[in-house]
């Protein structure tokens, strides 16, 4: 049960959300930046008039959120962007049919598009080395659709980074967990060596316009891969449920 009692609500909103909101003011007003200390519970408590069980819980709020970093022992601290709270979100609203796996990969389709043409233009010489290294990678693990499916997943990863633009690293890495099922059940559909081969393909070219600063080709050969890619993932789900 909280530690919140009935009197620490108010009207418009409860206390605990007041002292989030407090917390979140005090980070951006006095320019705080990920890894700087926070005032403790008692500062929060005293100032804003609130008991130190509405701060505890709004402390652990705001960790949940990702938003800072608390532990035993030490002063809380701003915490870096993190993409899981909106992976639990995307993974919530799949489960609970608020939206379906087409829906998820269109909009991955115009994120990687995107980071694939920023990345043709970002990318420094070592991520181009480490995107056509992860090609190669799934062509060398087309056997094995754990090892594929681990690189296919880095591959897009590495492309994310590459763009050099954190939130769509963070976006893309959101999608990790639906990739994971997604991902080895589109590979699955793949039984014939020469659709594999065709689907690694497809990954080289993405790779190779990276490589070769080309934006335009990037996108469009990224284009090109979701456009079987898509396909193959519902028909490979569909199998599974069957």
């Amino acid at each position: 049960m909280s530690d919140v009692s009935l009197a620490d609500r108010r009207e418009g909103g409860s206390r605990v959300q007041h002292a989030m909101q407090a917390v979140t003011d005090h980070i951006r007003v006095q320019g705080l930046r990920v890894g700087d200390s926070l005032p403790g519970e008692a500062f929060f408590s005293a100032s804003l008039g609130v008991s130190r069980p509405v701060m505890r819980e709004a402390f652990g709020a705001l960790a949940a959120l990702r938003l800072i970093d608390v532990g035993n022992g030490r002063k809380p601290r701003v915490a870096a962007m993190d993409g899981s709270v909106f992976a639990t979100s995307l993974d919530h609203a799949i489960s609970t049919a608020q939206i379906g796996v087409p829906d998820v990969w269109e909009v991955r389709r115009t994120i990687e598009q995107r980071t694939a043409a920023l990345a043709a233009v970002q990318r420094s010489e070592a991520e181009a080395a480490g995107i056509l290294a992860l090609a190669e990678a799934m062509a060398a693990s087309e056997a094995d659709l754990e090892q594929l499916t681990d690189h296919d997943i880095a591959f897009h990863e590495a492309i994310a980074r590459a763009s050099h633009n954190p939130l769509f690293v963070q976006i893309v890495a959101s999608f990790r967990h639906l990739m994971t099922v997604a991902v080895p059940a589109a590979w699955g559909t793949r039984v014939a060596l020469t659709h594999r081969q065709l689907m690694i393909e497809r990954h080289r070219a993405v790779a190779a316009a990276i490589a070769a600063k080309d934006p335009v080709a990037a996108a469009a050969a990224m284009d090109d891969h979701f456009d079987t890619s898509i396909g193959d993932i519902l028909k490979g789900m569909s199998d599974r449920k069957g």
